[in-house]
């Protein structure tokens, strides 16, 4: 048996020997190893960061003080779940000193799934927080601001999506801060225009709504619940609920969309008499998300700008890093919003 095993051991040897001689002798040469590391190197390779969209850690006094607060209360920021190029600027108070955030209701999980948003996504995301209204006025009431934006996350699993909620939240934070002017980043709420109303009848100032992006996009960028025709019609009622309210929605570039897709979609926008717009980079949040077609120019941003104003827009905020809650968008509303109320009192 040991005799036997000896012998099998050195065939075996030799075959793989053989083998391997004539695979080096066959194989590939040194091009294709070269070319196949350059390859994979590619295929690797992200699209790089311009150097307009780099921008600094977050750090610094008001930063470290809005987070404590933030958590003690058990309030989420979309700043943190979108992950939000410009968190260092707002939270750290910018050149007024005065840090805000803008306040993620309704909890922190998402039913929906877009493949741009890297909010963290539930089938059954829990109860709402009774408490929300409450400690979210006193938040905002302790920052001493002007303007404050509040966002929420989809809740397909509540019967109102969560208006009456977020009606209450904005009920309660007129009474504790009566000159404080609000706006509302609303979800689509599966196109129920009853909450549509609710909500734009809670005594908000600004009506927000996201397009996201050009219709041909919609089914590729965003959960197969939301679509285009629905968040024009979510605007429309906000609209019509308030003619005194502003309504705004906002787009973001760099996902494979077309000039004249973007005009064509600012177009519809003033049909249906929506007043602000704001454009920004789409910056991929993680590798699990949609990858981005162009890291479109400080240049062609301003185009945007232009256009929408020629266009008749109330307020067209455009560049790289503008979000549709970005803090410095706020003093040009805020102006908006008294000259109106000005003329209607007069």
């Amino acid at each position: 048996r040991i005799i036997i095993l000896f012998y099998l051991k050195q065939w075996y040897q030799r075959r793989v020997r053989g083998c391997k001689s004539t695979k080096i002798k066959e194989g590939p040469g040194l091009d294709y190893f070269i070319t196949s590391s350059i390859d994979k190197q590619v295929k690797k390779e992200r699209k790089r960061l311009p150097r307009w969209l780099q921008t600094e850690i977050p750090k610094g006094k008001n930063y470290s003080r809005l987070k404590n607060d933030l958590r003690s209360l058990n309030l989420s920021t979309v700043c943190e779940e979108a992950r939000c190029p410009n968190i260092g600027e707002c939270w750290g108070g910018g050149e007024t000193n005065t840090a805000t955030a803008t306040i993620m209701l309704m909890g922190d999980e998402c039913t929906r799934g877009c493949r741009f948003c890297s909010v963290k996504t539930s089938k059954d995301p829990g109860p709402l927080d009774p408490l929300e209204p409450y400690n979210t006025a006193k938040a905002v009431s302790s920052w001493g601001v002007q303007y404050i934006v509040l966002t929420s996350v989809d809740r397909d699993d509540i019967t109102d999506g969560g208006a009456s909620h977020l009606a209450e939240c904005v009920k309660e934070l007129k009474i504790q801060v009566p000159d404080l002017l609000i706006e509302v980043l609303t979800p689509d709420f599966r196109g129920d225009l009853n909450a549509v109303h609710c909500l734009a009848t809670s005594g908000l100032d600004v009506f927000a709504h996201n397009l996201e992006t050009v219709n041909r996009l919609q089914a590729f960028v965003r959960d197969p619940r939301a679509n285009y025709k629905q968040s024009m019609n979510v605007l429309v009622k906000a609209k019509d609920s308030s003619p005194n309210l502003l309504t705004k929605t906002s787009l973001m570039l760099g996902l494979g969309e077309t000039d004249d897709e973007i005009i064509q979609t600012m177009e519809d926008l003033r049909k249906n008499s929506v007043d602000v717009v704001t454009f920004g980079q789409y910056m991929q949040p993680t590798k699990r998300h949609l990858k981005v077609k162009e890291y479109v120019t400080p240049e062609k941003f301003k185009h945007w700008e232009e256009l929408g104003m020629q266009m008749g827009f109330a307020y067209v905020a455009s560049g790289p890093l503008v979000r549709s809650s970005y803090k410095a968008g706020e003093f040009y509303i805020k102006n908006i919003i008294e000259k109106q109320r000005g003329v209607v009192s007069e």
